[in-house]
Order: C-alpha cells, then sequence, then structure tokens
C-alpha cells in the first residue's frame, strides 16, 4: 500500500512513499554522479534569507513618487506573513528530502532533529523563518531556533550595529565612489531604461507624457544624487535614485510572491515580465552598497568566521572554539537577511544566475556550502551552490520535491574552485580566510 507521510500532508504536499523512494534514488544518483561515486556528505551550511515579509519602509514616504497608495498588508512592517511562512516550510520539507537521499539526514523521524543547528537573526521575520524551516526539516520533534531578544543587534548578522571593528569610512567612501566612476549621478544614467519603466509603472503612463485629469506626482529623476561616510553604523551614505527605486522594486517582488490579487501587484501594471525587468534595479544597488569588497568584508567577516569554524569541526570531528554547532552536527541553517548573503558573496567574489536573475537573493533564497568526504579517506572537498524557489513556486505555494524543486545553480568560489567547480577544503579554507578582515570578528 502507498501511504503519504504526515509532514507532507500537512504541508499540502500529496506525493506518496513508493514515488517519493524514486526520485529520492533519482536525485542521489545525480548527487553521486556530481560529487563522485563514493563520496560521502558530511555536513551542509546554509545561509538563507528569511521568507516573503511586508514591506520594511514607510509606504507613505514612496506614495509621494506614485500616482496611487501603496497596497495594504496584513501584517506590521517588516514581518513574515502567512504565506512566507508557508514557503519556508515548503523549502524545509525540500530539503529533507534533499538531504535524505543524499544520506545526510535520515527520511522521517526525529533522529535529524538533535543533529540540526538553526540561528536565526533576532527580528521577527526571521525567527519566525528558522521556525516554519524546522517546522518542514523536522515536523512534530521541537527543533528550536536560537536567537537573541527581539531588536538586539546580533553580531553574525549585523556586526557594524553590534559594535564590533571601526570601518574606516574614508576608504569605504572611496571604495564605492571608484565602482561608480565618482559620480553617483551616473548609475542614474546607466540604469536609466529600468527607473523610467518603473516611473511608468507607478504614473500610470509614459514618463513622457502628461496624464490627462491627474496630478503630477515627485519624478525619481528630481531626486539629487550624493555620496559620503555615513553617519551612522553604516560604512557609505550613497543617495541616489537607484537607491529609492530599489526599494520600490522590491516591495513589488514583495506584492508578487505574497500572491496579491494581480490589481495589487504594481497596481495591476507589473506582470512576471516587467517584475524581472524592475529587479535589475534593485540587484544593481545591492551589487554598489552590499558586494563593494571593503564593505562587504566588514559586514561578513564575523559571520564566515563562525561559519569557517563549524565547517571545520565537522571536518576534524573534535570541538572547535567558535563554532556554532555541536560535534557531530550535520545541519547548520543560519538565518539572515538579503544584505548577509550579498555581503559574503562580496567578500568570497561569488556570482550566479538563478530564475532568469543574476546575482538575486530573493526571500527564502539561499547560499549553500556543502563539505563532502571521499569515502574511506580523510580527503574532503566542498561545492557551494545557491538556491531559490522561483517566481512562480513563490507566488502560487508550489509544492516543492525531488521531482519539482527549486532553482539551484552551482557557484564557483575564485581563488580555489577545480575545474569540476569544487574546491579541495585546505583550497576553500584558504579562500575564505582571505575573505576574512581579523578586525571585524569576534
Amino acid at each position: 500500500m502507498k501511504r503519504c507521510g504526515m509532514a507532507a500532508i500537512l504541508l499540502g504536499i500529496h506525493f506518496c512513499a513508493a514515488g517519493l523512494l524514486h526520485s529520492q534514488a533519482a536525485t542521489a544518483d545525480t548527487a553521486k554522479s556530481a560529487a563522485g561515486k563514493g563520496d560521502e556528505l558530511k555536513f551542509v551550511v546554509v545561509v538563507s534569507r528569511h521568507g516573503v515579509r511586508s514591506p520594511t519602509g514607510n509606504s507613505d514616504q514612496l506614495s509621494q513618487y506614485s500616482r496611487s497608495p501603496w497596497p495594504k498588508w496584513s501584517v506590521p512592517q517588516g514581518y513574515l506573513t502567512a504565506h512566507g511562512a508557508q514557503l519556508m516550510a515548503l523549502f524545509g520539507a525540500y530539503d529533507r528530502e534533499l538531504w535524505a537521499a543524499q544520506g545526510l539526514l535520515e527520511p522521517s523521524g526525529c533522529m535529524n532533529a538533535s543533529r540540526i543547528s538553526i540561528v536565526a537573526d533576532s527580528d521577527q521575520r526571521t525567527r519566525e523563518s528558522g521556525n516554519a524551516l524546522a517546522a518542514g526539516l523536522a515536523p512534530g520533534c521541537a527543533l528550536g531556533v536560537r536567537s537573541l531578544p527581539e531588536g538586539t543587534a546580533d553580531a553574525l548578522f549585523h556586526p557594524l550595529q553590534a559594535g564590533i571593528g571601526h570601518p574606516d569610512k574614508l576608504l569605504a567612501t572611496a571604495a564605492v565612489s571608484g565602482r561608480i566612476g565618482g559620480n553617483p549621478q551616473g548609475l542614474t544614467e546607466a540604469y536609466r531604461p529600468q527607473l523610467e519603466a518603473l516611473e511608468e509603472v507607478l504614473r500610470g503612463c509614459n514618463p513622457n507624457e502628461k496624464c490627462a485629469g491627474a496630478s503630477e506626482p515627485q519624478s525619481l529623476f528630481d531626486l539629487p544624487s550624493s555620496i559620503g561616510p555615513e553617519r551612522g553604523d553604516h560604512p557609505v551614505e550613497l543617495r541616489t535614485p537607484l537607491g529609492v527605486a530599489s526599494t520600490m522594486a522590491e516591495n513589488m517582488l514583495l506584492e508578487y510572491t505574497e500572491g496579491m490579487d494581480a490589481a495589487n501587484v504594481g497596481w495591476g501594471r507589473v506582470d512576471i515580465h516587467k517584475l524581472r525587468e524592475l529587479m535589475q534595479l534593485h540587484t544593481a544597488h545591492e551589487e554598489i552598497t552590499g558586494r563593494t569588497r571593503y564593505i562587504a568584508r566588514t559586514q561578513s567577516s564575523n559571520l564566515l568566521l563562525h561559519i569557517l569554524l563549524s565547517m571545520e569541526q565537522a571536518a576534524e570531528a573534535h570541538p572547535v572554539k567558535g563554532a556554532l554547532t555541536k560535534p557531530g552536527d550535520r545541519l547548520l541553517i543560519l538565518v539572515g537577511h538579503d544584505t548577509n548573503i550579498a555581503n559574503i558573496s562580496g567578500a568570497l567574489g561569488l556570482s550566479w544566475l538563478i530564475d532568469g536573475r543574476r546575482d538575486d537573493t530573493p526571500p527564502g533564497g539561499a547560499l549553500v556550502f556543502e563539505l563532502w568526504r571521499k569515502r574511506g579517506s580523510s580527503n574532503y572537498f566542498v561545492r557551494t551552490y545557491y538556491m531559490a524557489q522561483t517566481l512562480d513556486q513563490m507566488r502560487n505555494a508550489m509544492p516543492l520535491s525531488l521531482a519539482s524543486p527549486p532553482e539551484r545553480v552551482p557557484v564557483f568560489v575564485p581563488g580555489c574552485g577545480l575545474d569540476d567547480g569544487s574546491c579541495k577544503w585546505s583550497g576553500f579554507q584558504q579562500a575564505v580566510r582571505a575573505g576574512i578582515d581579523p578586525a571585524f570578528t569576534k
């Protein structure tokens, strides 16, 4: 008799045991082929962005640029939505199915719970994303999520706010300025086509025309551009139309992936094709503000150090001071923000193309480091990849399985990457340590 797992039923995933075992075997064969026959997956680190949330900014401030008010959300600003939690649970269930097929986790039961560590930032959206992942990974197993109290700056995810290190703000400003030709206004011209497309959505008519019978909202192109040292915790203050547009594009992404009625996604003027175009504004801004190497190292070095120490503990099979896991753990999940993933990528020189978008970090997306061992030896190597649900998988809360997986793409690590995309363990250690600035670690 074919029976479906209770976790699958609770999550709305209706695949049966026979089909599951068949697809698990297929994925296991694929994984073994990619890594080499006989190789053993020993430990995995997942750096995940939280799930779909409501906008964090003040919509009234953004409404001065749009003809109509922005849509209302059912949760407070910056909170994970019920839809977002459902998506993270689906992702957690898929993760278990995938890593069970690869021999890392047990396919059922609660034995995994003692071997999984989930650490989340202190925000509601990260804590609850961690809880949803835990529910998918180990349903009914009381898998806990570690986090600091709400509003506390966690040194893993926000090291500068937590007082770790003192960035040279003049150097940081020079680093950003040197990437944009010393002219922040140049970003407006570089992304003029995308900004004009956004203005058309905001105004409801062609930016070069006056909409009949309606007052004109403020134009993004009227915003002044400037760059200089930031007065607060961040190293640089970059003010451009691109920065404001980035927030708006991200909000439209959230509307789409939340599954809002089409009339509320960009006021009915943004479909998936338009959204892909507008999201270039967000990734471009994140590239400058989050991936510029000096800034990326100041903000990711502490997180990278503790990731590396956790992987070293798994490889060496004895306690390592600073590891975020226990000896014998199989999986470490860190639930943070898109900025954390962008910072790590900038520090290590990582890049990817997924679901038709370059270097995007959508809700629930994750950067993954897999530690493998050649079976019967002490030789370890690392495979790195990025995975994310597609825009339509998020919008429609589509069940994930080995037969219907999220997008997953390999990521090459400069400084250690080999011709098969992997890194020797020693090379990976050297590459990561080269990306870490000890002045920003604790």
